[in-house]
């Protein structure tokens, strides 16, 4: 079982702060790394996984250095997001050599892409595969050498139902085999399937940390904004702003809707639609306004 520490950890590029201060504990079991595209993931998978130093703080495993240091690398799998492979390798071909890498052979090469269920294809050359059989290939070589720390980056990409399921299924096995399982995702219910835990990383900062119940939790508990079209948007404002769900309400005249924002979501929800039965108002339309996960996740950070 391994445990891998992240401690005050900066990495910037130029000018650019691509992962700023962050700190946390990554332990046995599988955690999901959730944040929007352009959040920090992949530069803090990177360092996590020895490919990239930090500009300040320090990622050890088990209290060793990750960076430069070979022997910590025979303990990490690592899969990236990135597309590129090399075409003209066979799958076999292309796992066997990260096999020899780690001085070990065909029997291990063959181990691992049986676990990703790709020995169909192991004879065929990457270029013929599919972006989700990419996926299983890459995974196979990270696997070659039994590590007890799996780094993968949005490893879901371009899979389909089926292969999707298996791969959850087979990083749960290893979760509860001990081993310390960390992936990144952009999709909350993708997270939620699958990890035990959850860090959650905004423009670089590290915003939330714990188990998916409560980082839902504080997702949906946020302020939620909605624009509401009715047959009479005075009386219907003038109704909603008496309740304490309701925070604030704009009359927008330009656009014709009523711009809400509700402190309580569950009370709002159910107030709506009973103020507007009771004024005789119609609901015209009834839209969220700030449902995209930047927004959210922006809401995590300032909590």
């Amino acid at each position: 079982m391994s445990t891998l520490s992240i401690d005050h950890v900066s990495r910037w590029f130029g000018n650019v702060v691509a992962v700023n201060d962050v700190t946390m504990t990554i332990g046995p079991g599988v955690t999901g790394l959730l944040g929007p595209n352009g959040a920090g993931k992949s530069t803090l998978i990177n360092m996590m996984g020895g490919f990239l130093a930090p500009s300040t703080g320090s990622v050890t495993l088990d209290g060793q250095q990750v960076w430069r240091n070979e022997t910590i690398y025979r303990h990490i799998g690592i899969v990236p997001e990135r597309e590129a492979m090399y075409d003209f390798l066979t799958g076999r071909e292309f796992v066997l050599a990260n096999a020899e890498l780690h001085g070990l052979g065909a029997k291990a090469a063959q181990q691992a892409l049986a676990t990703v269920e790709m020995e169909y294809a192991q004879d065929r050359k990457i270029a013929t595969y599919s972006k989700g059989m990419r996926q299983r290939v890459k995974m196979a070589s990270a696997l070659v050498h039994e590590p007890s720390l799996l780094l993968l980056d949005e490893p879901f990409n371009g899979m389909d139902p089926r292969q999707r399921m298996q791969l959850m299924d087979l990083l749960r096995r290893m979760g509860d085999e001990g081993r310390t399982v960390l992936f990144s995702s952009h999709i909350l219910e993708e997270v939620e399937q699958l990890a035990r835990h959850i860090e959650v990383v905004v423009a670089g900062r590290h915003a939330a940390s714990g188990d998916f119940r409560k980082i839902r939790r504080l997702m949906t508990d946020r302020p939620h904004r909605y624009l509401v079209r009715s047959s009479d948007d005075r009386a219907l404002a003038a109704a909603l702003i008496a309740d304490p769900s309701t925070s604030g309400i704009e009359v927008d005249r330009t656009e014709g809707v009523l711009r809400v924002q509700a402190v309580d979501f569950g009370r709002f929800t159910a107030l709506l639609p009973r103020v507007a039965k009771e004024h005789g108002i119609r609901l015209l339309t009834v839209s969220p306004s700030d449902e995209s996960l930047e927004s959210v996740f922006s809401y995590l950070v300032a909590a």
